[in-house]
């Protein structure tokens, strides 16, 4: 039993079981309760372990606690990510009969359940605070997000493609840690210095050449890729398109800080 949209969409109810839906929604619900723990859990160490954090405004404590959270979903959802593509044997293209793109998992869907949830808070906060926490782009890039992880849950397809796309936070405890330390006021340390030639280079691994990787392994499997749903299909395509643009203007900036930090460095010499 299907339901198709005038837009192509198509919902199969075999694969949305009962059972499925109560572990989508507990993720969901999980990762959303994970990021409340996790932005308290910060704003207490930081009172106590540094100094500097009770001189700082509201609007820069509310940024800083929610770099913590932020920082805690990249580490799990890439890890989480890295398993599941290179570790585990659920993409691995040998291992199973069907195609890779129709393959997911209990971990996967649990993983994704727990990022959406991740998404809807920190946009939540980011409309709260507008433009304080970040501009359109950064809603753009939620919205996105949140749009195309939830068709994927309900389709049950494409897990290998959000997964890659989510890996690429592993960038994101680099972004946190340079904004940390300009914060405190150690924007001269060695330590932002190398954190910034870090984040230049895995932005250059894990947004530009992984989806360059992407778009290749797109292209390679077409034919299995345009069986998926309609809808699915066009988002496919343009979702990691729109992402890819923004981490290449991302990546400029990184770029045009970096070069200005080390030009600094080294007339500070």
């Amino acid at each position: 039993m299907e339901l198709t949209s005038s837009f192509g969409l198509t919902f199969f109810y075999d694969y949305a079981t009962p059972s499925k839906v109560v572990l989508w929604l507990a993720s969901i619900f999980s990762g959303i309760i994970l990021c409340v723990l996790v932005y308290t859990s910060t704003a207490i160490l930081s009172s106590l372990l540094f100094k500097g954090y009770g001189k700082l405004s509201s609007a820069e404590k509310i940024e800083w606690n929610n770099r913590g959270f932020s920082t805690f979903h990249a580490l799990f959802v890439s890890s989480a990510s890295f398993y599941l593509l290179i570790l585990s044997d659920v993409f691995n293209v040998n291992s199973h009969g069907d195609v890779v793109i129709n393959r997911s998992s209990t971990l996967s869907d649990a993983v994704l359940g727990i990022s959406i949830g991740y998404f809807l808070t920190d946009l939540a906060m980011i409309l709260w605070n507008f433009p304080a926490l970040g501009g359109l782009e950064y809603v753009l890039h939620h919205g996105l997000s949140i749009g195309s992880i939830t068709l994927c849950l309900l389709s049950g397809q494409v897990h290998i493609y959000i997964l890659m796309v989510l890996f690429s936070e592993s960038t994101t405890p680099f972004v946190n840690l340079r904004w940390y330390l300009d914060i405190a006021g150690l924007k001269s340390s060695k330590l932002y210095i190398w954190n910034g030639i870090a984040l230049f280079f895995g932005w250059l691994v894990a947004r530009i050449f992984l989806f360059m990787f992407l778009f290749y392994h797109i292209g390679t499997r077409y034919v299995e890729v345009k069986e998926i749903f309609l809808f699915g299909f066009y988002t496919l395509i343009m979702v990691p398109s729109v992402l890819a643009v923004l981490n290449i203007f991302w990546f400029w900036k990184i770029a045009k800080g970096m070069v200005k930090t080390l030009t600094k460095a080294k007339h500070s010499k």
